[in-house]
Order: C-alpha cells, then structure tokens, then sequence
C-alpha cells in the first residue's frame, strides 16, 4: 500500500470509529439493559480512534515511506475498516431506525448479545494491537533514527586527514624566516577579498608543497578561517582514495558554520545512503545545498578556507579530475564563501583539470619555479637549523658542520627540501657518527649529473650493503626487496610486528633490515606501531622503470603486489587466519554493536584485518587472473562466509560487495565458469543479506543461508547443519517466494496438533488449512460460513480430533493420516521475539523482515512463521548440531 493509501485507508477508519462511538452515545442514553456491553463497544473503537490518531500524526511528520511498519498494516485496516463498516450497519438500520426515532429514544432496541459484543470487542482488540505495535515500533525507530543522525560522528571521515591530525603532529612546518616571499604572496590572497576561488601551488616532488600546506592550515586556523583540510598520503588508507574525502570536508565544515548540521541532516533524511553515493552527489547534497540553505542564519558573508594537500597522491585519476571540478563549484557558494588552498605535483591529470575550469577560478604557483637565490637561501637555513640541533644532541665542536660541508649540502639539495630533509635525518641518526655519515652523503657532490633522487637516497641504501661478499649482498637484497618493498606498496602501513606476520617472516629479520632505514621510514621504537614512508619520493625512487636491470634497490611493483596477495591469502586460510565466529562469542544472535573493540582486536590482529581489507586490491595491481580452482578460488570455496564475517567486524562491511564485483571482473571466463557463477551468486547473496552483515554477523551462518534460494551455490556450500527448512523455499534468486501460499487473504492464527505433525492456519478468507510439518504439504481445507465468520482463533483439542476455533468446534477426519488419540503438547524450546527466533532469552535466528508477523508458532524445535500476508515457512531446530 502506497503511503497516500495509507493515510487514506486511517482516515476512513477514524471517522468511522467516532461514527460508531457517537451511535453507541445514543444507545447507551436510550437502552437500560446493555448498558455494560454498549460501554465495552464505545471504549474499544474509541481506543483505535486514538491509536490510529498517532499513526496519522507520525505520517503527516515523516515522509511515509520510511514508515515500515505502517506500511504493513494494509489488509489489517483494510479488514477492520469492512469490520466497522457492517457493525455501523447493524448499529444504525436506515429506515428502521427513521421510524423508530418518531416515537423516541426509548424505542431503541440493542441489536448484540453480550456473546457477540465479547466476539465484536476481541475482533477490535485484535486490530487495536497490530496498530499499537505498528506505532510502537515506527516511533521507536525515528526516535533512534534522529539520535543516529543527530550523531554527527557517524558521518564517516578519513582517520589522520586533518592537517593537525596526531598521526603527523611532528611533521615540518616553515622554519621562521623561511619562505617569506612565497607565503606573503599566499597571505596577500588570503586577504583579498576578490581573490580567485582556489590557489594551487604546484611543485615536483621534494620541494616543500606539504609543510607549506601545514603552515598555511596552522596559520588560518588560528585566524579562525580554516573550513576544514585533507591531506592526501599514498598507502595511509582512507587518505589515499577519495572514497570519505567530502564526508571529512563537510563533518570539517560543520564545527564551523552555524546551521549547517541541521542542513546535512536534512540531507542524511532524505538519503541516508548518501555517503555512499557518487561524490557528485555527496558534494552537491553534503556541502553545496547545505551552504546554500544557511543564508537565513547570517546578518553578513562568512568566509572559510578549505586547505588540500596532495592531490596528486588521490588513488585514482578520475577521482582527482572530480574533485578539481567540485571545487570550481565554490566559487558561487554564498552566503558562506568557501575558498581552496591545493598543493600537488603538477601531474598531467591535474593540469588538465585546472585548465577546464572557468576563467577566473584560480591562480597558482609553481615552486619550482622559484628563484635559485631565494631555494638557496631557505634549504641553507634549514640546513643551519637541523645540523646545529644534531651538533648540541651529540656534543660535537663547534666548527662542525664547516660552512663550505653545509654550502656544498645546499648545492646538492637545490631545488628539493626533501634532499635537505633526508640528508639531515641520515646525519642525525643516534646509532652511527654524524660526521662519518656527513662525509658519505658529500661523496656524491662530484655525481652532478645524477638525478636528484639518487643523490637522495642512493648514499643511505649503499651502506646497508658496506663490506658484504656477493652472497651475502643477494641475500640482502632479496630481504630488502620483500620487506621495503612491501612496506611501500601496502595500502595501510604495519607496524614491524604485524608486517612480519603477514609476510611469515621473523620479526627479528624485519627489524635487521631497516635498523638503518631510519632516515627514509618512520619507524617507531615500539614496533607494534606503524613503519610509515617519510616521503612518496622514495617509494619514487624504488619503483622507477628506468632503474629495472640497473639498480640493485630496484622494486618490481607488480610482483610485490602478487607476493602480497598471496600471503594474505596464506594468513587468512592458517590456523591462525579466520574461522567461524572469529571473537568466540558463541550465541549466533549477538549483534555487532554488542563486541567491544578490545574483543575485535584482540581476535583480528592488525595483520589479519588487513589481510581481509586489501587482498582484492593486491591481487588486482598483480595484473593476474583467477582460474577454476586456483588460490583464490580455493580460498573463496571455503573462507567467504569467515570473510565476511570478519569484513563486518572490523567495520568495512560495506567494501564487501565492491570486493566481489572486482574479482569477478578478474575472471578469465574461458578458464574460470565455476569461479564465475560462484562469484555472482556470492554478489546475490550478500546483497540480499546486507543487513545481516552490517548488524548481526554471525547469522551469515544461519538466517542468511536459510532463507537463501535453495540452488544458490552460497547455500549449497555452507549449509548450517543445525537449522533446516521444511518448507519450500524459492528455487532459484530470480523466481518469487514460494513457501506455504494457500490462503487468499491474511492469515489470523496457526496452531500445531498435540503430537506436532500438523498445522491448522486460519485466515480472513474465512478457511482453516492443515498443513504437514515435516513436509509442508497442504493437506485439506475447512470452510467456514457465518456473517461473524472471521476466525481469530485456533487451537486443537488435546485428543487432536477436533479443532477449536473462536466460531466453534470443527471436527477433523483426514483419511491416510493418523494422530495420536492424546499427547501432551510438547513446550517449545525457542520463542519467536519481534525480529528474532530465541532459545533462553538469547537471540539464536534473525527472522527478515518479510518472513516477520506476529502469528508464528512453536512445537518443541519445530518453527512456523507466518508472513507475506498468507504465507506459512517451517524451520526445525537440530540442537544436536549446536555447538554452542
């Protein structure tokens, strides 16, 4: 029913409730001996006038279709309207009753036994509690769906993106006296009112782009007119794709401008899905609409700044090209004027983008364009700044550095900061002498010709081969090769510990091979924190084409990505890997909410989660392809449900389906069919079940399976052994629900026979069917006639001979099929709650919201639900089978 029916069919309902209760008034003023019974009616319709009352309420305040519950109710008001309609009619006679107003009041003759008004009030209860429990749960889920998005912090944003993040709080910031020319003309933007929409500083990599984009953050926030920043950094995660890029944007935005939360819960209403959505439409309905629709909260213009850094670093090339032109859109944005600040390496797509936006839109700065004398002079002082820090740490004499050691620095470094800034961190290092290690650097001031990178980072890699013999150095090699080369290849970084446990080697060989990385890697003293890449410059360096067949350090990327693909793959399927259950929480109906982070962590290891996050990712950059019963094929076949568990677990349900839609574009069809089909019924199956991956993880292995077609490969493979279905379920994901359909109108109870091989359920189309349990064959139907002939009730008698229904007994004789002449009803030993089958007020099975009513029923271990309307399914508990 569409949500104008609905309110139609409540509104009909409603005034015919007040007509019925005005005409009980009448009745209860003009008949004597009814008064009990006229009373009972009055207060019955009066309390579904109210009840529907708060339902109309609800649907005037929301957009009805969010209403799920209301929505249901189509047949029950439908039915209680028809209802009403004939109690009206046997309340108010038409011609009878003109008649008998002629000679008053008193004339008035109650039409119903006090037997009829208890069948009329149970039938009015009935309904009174379906709307109720229709109000109950709607209410209760708009009250937690405002909580929820009055939550801000669900808003998902890019961990370590802001320009303060914890993670890069020591990174550089301009040393005083330092790009004073560049920073006076980016503060003469700043201050210019009519200035371009968006500054881009643009420079190869080294020159200083990001600590430049630091200070100009630090300095605007504390002017007050930072927006909000993000600061790309390749293999960080969230900060190397652009998949939370404007959700982190627009959460920046809202501490900031005042109304703009109330406007992006408008947004989130309408489309809670949204940050999932194309970044066209995230931008235009999280950030553009919002801005827009807060000029009512402004006596003048605001201005704020946006601060992007690294741009080039963003994962994929159309992502950039979009988010360069989202950001000429800003140029229009009032009342709040947002302005950019963008730095990257002027990459051809970037270039092109900037040059496709309008005239007027930005200005930019080339830094390596800047004058020699003015780079000369900022890297000497930096120079100056970190050797005279080393200088006092290590107590050396004051003549160390000499002034022609630090010019000949200066000129090695010119026009990169990042010379100057590894070359320092080199000196620095504590486990060696500064002077030993300045002289080394200075070997290479006659190797001009040299690209600057070498100079970079060739003298730190050659001492890690110093006075080794041939074998020795291939081993080495080879070690560094795995360890460094995977280290800069990792979509997230490890820390020593977990990287050691990924790649199944020692921890003690890893720590060996970068003891003296230290001045190209962020290694931290504890080593189950993250190894980090100081600079995208050096992963540069390692993975350069032009060096393949000439450099010892060089790094095959793509073998290091199929190396890394196949080791997740090995941790994920070793004893140590996943499993069924990975937290041991033992009852199947724990909900994901309910595991704290501490249980999470401790059962998924930071080596394991990434495992499950990045080995589709790994196997796509290896440039291979999955064939019949290869590794990944294998893995799949028996570890997908535990993948998906574990996915859910650790927060990245949602990546699960974009997972499955990359291997299958992986897929060598002419060598791959099984793998194939396994794979889009794998897509089928978990987006049939997104609900249950995101809330209750563990149902994976039950609920979803259960209710799953039966000739899905998914179910054919996992199969839980201690629940089954005995009724038909749909055969195949394109054909309709075919479980127990026999009735033509909703069904109104269901009752087991004493000995539990039969089900009677009845029905508003006023029948009783008898249907097998063990079989879910219909067995016969029994026909019920009577104006009052809806039957509400249903249960047998204890000989199972007879049935006993709200209209009376109706025998039974069912040739071919005996029962016993008496049996003691066996207790149930699971409940149906709401949402859920449980077994001592524990959660056991997730029930779908269409198999959901609240008419099912329970013999023992056998399970009925009612749904669809007419639709009977049968579950049976095999407690055997439980290992819990």
């Amino acid at each position: 029913m569409d949500g104008l029916s609905a309110a139609a069919s409540i509104s009909a309902v409603i005034d015919i409730s007040f007509k019925i209760a005005s005409l009980c008034s009448q009745y209860a003023a003009a008949v004597k001996d009814a008064k009990k019974d006229i009373e009972r009616l009055k207060k019955k319709v009066i309390d579904i006038e109210r009840v529907l009352e708060g339902i109309k309420q609800l649907l005037d305040g929301w957009d009805e279709a969010v209403l799920v519950t209301t929505h249901k109710l189509s047949n029950s008001l439908k039915e209680c309207l028809r209802q009403l309609e004939d109690l009206e009619k046997r309340l108010e006679p038409g011609k009878t009753h003109k008649v008998m107003r002629k000679v008053g009041l008193q004339a008035l003759r109650w039409p119903f036994t006090s037997k009829q008004v208890d069948k009329i009030v149970a039938d009015l209860e009935r309904y009174e509690q379906t709307f109720c429990h229709a109000l109950q749960v709607d209410q209760t889920e708009r009250i937690l769906d405002i909580d929820q998005k009055l939550d801000f912090m669900s808003l998902p944003t890019a961990k370590g993106a802001s320009f303060d993040s914890h993670i890069d709080e020591h990174d550089a910031r301009c040393l005083e006296n330092t790009r004073v020319e560049l920073l006076r003309h980016i503060t003469e933007w700043i201050e210019d009112k009519n200035g371009k929409s968006i500054y881009w500083l643009n420079g190869m990599a080294g020159t200083g782009k990001s600590t430049i984009a630091r200070t100009v953050a630090q300095s605007l926030a504390d002017q007050r007119q930072l927006g909000a920043s993000f600061f790309f950094k390749k293999g960080e995660a969230e900060r190397g794709n652009a998949t939370k890029f404007v959700t982190t944007i627009a959460a920046n935005l809202m501490a900031h401008v005042p109304g703009l939360k109330s406007e992006i819960k408008k947004a989130i209403d309408a489309d809670p899905a949204i940050s999932e959505k194309f970044l066209k439409d995230q931008f235009e309905k999280l950030i553009l609409h919002p801005l827009s629709e807060t000029q009512r909260k402004f006596s003048q213009a605001l201005e704020l700044f946006v601060v992007i850094d690294a741009l080039d670093e963003c994962e994929r090339e159309e992502d950039i090209r979009l988010i360069l032109q989202l950001l000429a859109q800003t140029r229009n944005t009032r009342p709040v004027l947002i302005r950019v600040f963008v730095t990257s390496r002027p990459e051809l797509p970037i270039r092109l983008g900037f040059k496709k936006m309008p005239d007027g839109t930005y200005q930019d700065l080339v830094l390596h364009e800047v004058s020699k004398k003015t780079i000369e002079h900022d890297i000497t002082l930096f120079l100056k700044h970190k050797l005279g820090e080393i200088q006092e740490q290590r107590s050396l004499s004051r003549d160390w550095p000499s002034r022609d050691q630090i010019q000949a620095l200066v000129e090695l470094a010119i026009p990169l900061f990042i010379f100057a800034a590894t070359a320092c961190r080199f000196i620095g290092d504590l486990r060696d002498n500064p002077k030993k290690r300045l002289d080394i650097i200075l070997q290479y001031q006659t190797s001009n010709q040299a690209p600057t990178l070498d100079k970079t980072y060739v003298p730190i890699l050659n001492q890690l081969f110093d006075d080794e013999d041939e074998a020795d150095k291939q081993r080495r090699t080879s070690e560094f090769r795995e360890i460094v080369g995977s280290i800069i290849v990792l979509e997230s970084p490890l820390s020593i510990t977990s990287l050691a446990r990924l790649l199944d080697i020692s921890i003690e060989d890893v720590s060996c091979r970068l003891d003296s990385l230290h001045s190209v890697l962020g290694i931290p003293v504890d080593e189950d924190l993250p190894v980090r890449l100081l600079h995208l410059s050096f992963r540069d360096f390692l993975v350069d084409p032009q060096k393949r067949g000439k450099s010892s350090f060089w790094i095959d990327e793509t073998e290091t990505h199929k190396r890394l693909a196949s080791k997740c793959l090995q941790l994920m399927s070793s004893p140590k890997g996943l499993k069924q259950d990975m937290c041991n929480l033992s009852l199947p109906g724990t909900l994901r909410k309910e595991v704290d982070n501490q249980t999470i962590n401790e059962s998924l290891p930071p080596d394991l989660r990434y495992a499950c996050r990045y080995w589709v990712h790994h196997f796509e950059q290896s440039q291979n392809h999955i064939c019949d019963g290869d590794l990944v094929h294998t893995f799949l076949q028996k570890y997908f449900l535990y993948w998906l568990e574990a996915l859910s677990l650790i927060g990245e349900a949602s990546e699960s389906i974009r997972m499955i839609g990359n291997l299958q574009s992986l897929v060598n069809p002419d060598q791959s069919a099984i793998t194939l089909e396994f794979l889009h019924d794998a897509e089928r199956f978990t987006l049939r079940n997104r609900s249950i991956l995101e809330n209750a993880p563990l149902q994976l292995y039950s609920s979803a399976l259960i209710f799953t077609p039966e000739m899905s490969i998914i179910r054919k493979t996992f199969s839980p052994k201690w629940i089954t279905r005995l009724s038909k379920v749909e055969n195949d994901w394109d054909a309709l629900l075919q479980t127990l359909e026999g009735h033509s109108n909703w069904v109104t109870a269901v009752a087991f026979s004493p000995d539990g091989q039969l089900v009677a359920s009845a029905s508003a189309d006023r029948t009783v069917r008898l249907w097998e349990t063990a079989t879910g064959f219909w067995r016969s139907t029994l026909k019920v006639e009577g104006f009052w002939s809806f039957i509400n009730e249903v249960v047998y008698v204890p000989d199972g001979l007879y049935l006993r229904t709200d209209t009376g007994q109706i025998p039974l004789s069912l040739p071919g099929f005996s029962t016993s002449s008496y049996q003691e009803r066996v207790l149930p030993t699971v409940f149906i709650n709401d949402a859920w089958i449980t077994t001592k007020k524990q959660p056991l099975l997730w029930i779908p919201p269409e198999y959901r009513s609240e008419y099912g029923t329970v013999y023992g271990d056998i399970i009925c639900l009612v749904h669809s309307s007419h639709f009977l399914t049968f579950l049976k508990i095999h407690r055997e089978e439980m290992v819990w």
